[in-house]
């Protein structure tokens, strides 16, 4: 039972919801979920207190467990993380670093009999550097592991020490922590936000028509919405406001053009492009490139295979060095170094060599599973077309990885822009930029001694979802379309700003690191001069109708019509639960796998290069993907060039090639129109 307050549908603001179990909540809600600082009262008595984002703790919170233990400080996603302290019953106290609901970090654990180690803790156990100290002041200092090969440390006695000497440190594991085990959290059912309300459709008409059943943010759960339902809807609501209907008509709000005579009359219904064959050419025997591609292979084995000790993150400054370079000569015959191969001679050179391997540990790449994807016994694919720089570009047969041919200018930038660039990545987890993983040269042997220099990239649409839609969006508008009838739009065509008929909705939480994330990765490309960068997004569409027509967010498959159910589904109502499960929220990162909403825009006939089109309420549950990519143009003499010749001809803000500061404040600046907080 929900008691509070309401808005356009939505629970929001103060209200108290109750389950049939006896657990309530009393505080804040935001379009149907508890949002805000509430109270949470579970069936078994643990309370919480606090700050609510989603249905999830998150924020500052007291929590009373129903043992008797209890926890003040930070929590995320619905787990304890950052800093807390937490008391057992018996008295014992843990007050520290916390991370997914595990003592994480550097903290300190006092007993109640006076003894205390204070160090470091790992998945809540101690690892790594600490001190163990009982209350008569002696104390042991070592490395702590669980594992007691690695254990090791010094005793240190006191002068009235009644401890013994051969003390077993194993015996804080086993004696010491055996009855200090950190309560687990209630979990909760079923949430607020997925609880459906019935709801009567109010009508002047009457006429016997069916009552439909609502969730709590308003949306219609049940059979097929059909466009007149719709303007049903809104019959007979004589008052209502004009903050409700916001600045459109009831047209506008059903997804509904207008024709001359102000009359309503249907958009087309959206379709999923056509389906294509998968990306790229393979590259097999008799290819063009195919020697180019076996010494890629070659050359990343031998430069991922090759020992090397343990890199630290904190790199010295001539790890950087642009004359940081390994030359390696590949005869076909082989040497004490590299095998036997099969064809002609080649060098192969790596640059800052140190500096990749770190952003590969740093970006959690297991080295056998790189190896195995770019030099494994499966061919890589060439994409069917150079981009517009004139660069290749080839997938790994298992589409984790994107290598692309780049200029000499273009690896001059990279290694120019590198420090700043591995200290934002590794300072910014949830960064938005391209991922680099390595760049090579490979130099092929002969008259020509031609050199081709290749970047190892993430590919951001590596995905079990189906990439529907794909768009590459700068925020300018020359030369920003598609020159492509909707007929021939397939799955994997990428679509440029004033092809765009969407703006997206993310949750709040998500729209507000978004946000920051944008700032920051903005931040770092003004430094660096970079201008000419997109957002790559990709779309996977959740609800599809058999015949491909995509359905609302408040439309079902109709009675008698399967779902298609090879790829995996995310509705909104599953989210609350996927949010509670750690492990499901581990896929899901800022610009991968994330769920959102849709709405389609239209633009009117006279702006039809308007960057942004006008919202016509009409809604679809995605699955988002994106990311900054085209990281690597400066502002060089032939960009300034262009932006001088083309400015000449047109309007000088609707062109890509501008100073890098007010590149970086239009993106920005767009960023903010296409994608809004949900409501």
């Amino acid at each position: 039972m929900y008691v509070g307050e309401w808005y356009k549908g939505k629970t929001m603001g103060r209200g108290r919801f109750s389950w049939p179990s006896g657990a309530t909540y009393e505080g804040e809600f935001k379009s149907g979920y508890m949002d805000g600082i509430g109270t949470y009262t579970g069936s078994n008595g643990a309370t919480y207190r606090g700050q609510w984002v989603m249905n999830m703790k998150h924020g500052h919170g007291l929590k009373y467990f129903s043992n008797g233990d209890w926890y003040d400080g930070e929590w995320r996603r619905g787990f304890q993380e950052g800093n807390g302290k937490y008391e057992w019953k018996n008295g014992n106290q843990y007050v520290g670093e916390w991370k997914n609901g595990l003592i994480c970090g550097k903290g300190s654990f006092v007993w109640t009999n006076g003894n205390k180690f204070d160090g470091n803790w790992e998945d809540g156990l101690p690892k790594g550097n600490g001190t163990f100290k009982w209350s008569d002041g002696s104390f042991y200092v070592g490395n702590w592991s669980k594992d007691s090969s690695e254990q090791n440390g010094t005793y240190y006695p006191s002068d009235s020490s009644l401890q013994d000497p051969e003390w077993d440190p194993q015996d804080l594991y086993k004696v010491h922590l055996s009855d200090s085990q950190v309560c687990p959290g209630e979990r909760v059912s079923i949430l607020p936000s997925q609880k459906k309300l019935a709801v009567w459709n109010s009508s002047k008409g009457g006429g016997g028509e069916k009552p439909r059943r609502m969730s709590v943010d308003g949306r219609v759960s049940v059979g097929m919405e059909r466009a007149f339902d719709r303007m049903n809807m809104w019959e007979g609501e004589d008052n209502t406001s004009a903050g409700d209907r916001g600045r459109f008509s009831d047209a506008d709000l059903l997804g509904l053009q207008v024709d001359q005579e102000g009359v309503p009359k249907m958009m087309p219904i959206m379709r999923l492009p056509k389906a294509c064959k998968r990306q790229g050419e393979t590259i097999s025997k008799g290819h063009k490139n195919y020697e180019l591609m076996l010494n890629l292979q070659l050359g990343i084995r031998h430069s991922v295979g090759r020992p090397a000790p343990s890199a630290s993150l904190d790199l010295k400054a001539s790890a950087f060095d642009p004359k940081e370079k390994v030359w390696t000569r590949f005869p076909p015959e082989g040497s004490k170094y590299t095998p036997p191969h099969q064809s002609t001679e080649f060098r192969w050179k790596d640059y800052c060599p140190l500096v990749f391997r770190t952003l590969r540990k740093l970006f959690k790449v297991d080295p056998a599973d790189y190896m195995l994807s770019i030099c494994g016994n499966d061919a890589l694919r060439e994409l069917s077309s150079p981009g517009k720089s004139g660069s290749f570009f080839y997938l790994t047969n298992d589409d984790r990885y994107m290598i692309k041919t780049m200029k000499k200018s273009e690896a001059k930038v990279l290694i120019r822009m590198l420090p700043a660039y591995y200290n934002h990545v590794r300072s910014y987890e949830n960064t938005l930029v391209t991922k680099f993983y390595g760049l090579h040269c490979v130099k092929l042997n002969g008259t020509t001694q031609k050199k081709v220099r290749f970047i190892i990239m993430g590919n951001l649409f590596c995905s079990e979802y189906t990439i529907h839609r794909r768009f590459d969006l700068k925020g300018s508008s020359l030369g920003r379309t598609t020159d492509k009838p909707e007929s021939e739009i397939e799955a994997t065509t990428i679509l440029k700003d004033l092809d765009l008929n969407f703006i997206f909705r993310l949750q709040k939480a998500w729209f507000q690191e978004f946000c920051r994330q944008v700032d920051r990765d903005c931040e770092l490309l003004e430094q660096e001069r970079i201008m000419d960068y997109s957002l790559l997004v990709g779309l996977h569409f959740r609800e599809v109708s058999p015949n491909g027509d995509l359905i609302t967010s408040g439309m079902r498959t109709p009675p008698g019509e399967t779902e298609n159910d090879d790829e995996p589904r995310l509705s909104r109502a599953d989210m609350d639960q996927l949010l509670l499960d750690p492990d499901m929220w581990s896929r899901i990162k800022l610009g991968i796998n994330m769920p959102a909403r849709a709405e389609r825009t239209v633009r009117r006939s006279d702006c039809e290069y308007l960057l942004v089109g006008e919202p016509t309420g009409e809604l679809y549950e995605v699955v988002m993907f994106f990311g900054i990519i085209d990281i690597l143009q400066d502002y060089d003499i032939s960009k300034k060039l262009e932006h001088a010749y083309k400015s000449i001809q047109y309007d000088p803000t609707s062109i890509s090639a501008v100073d890098p500061k007010q590149y970086s404040r239009r993106f920005r600046d767009f960023l903010l129109k296409i994608f809004e907080e949900e409501i």
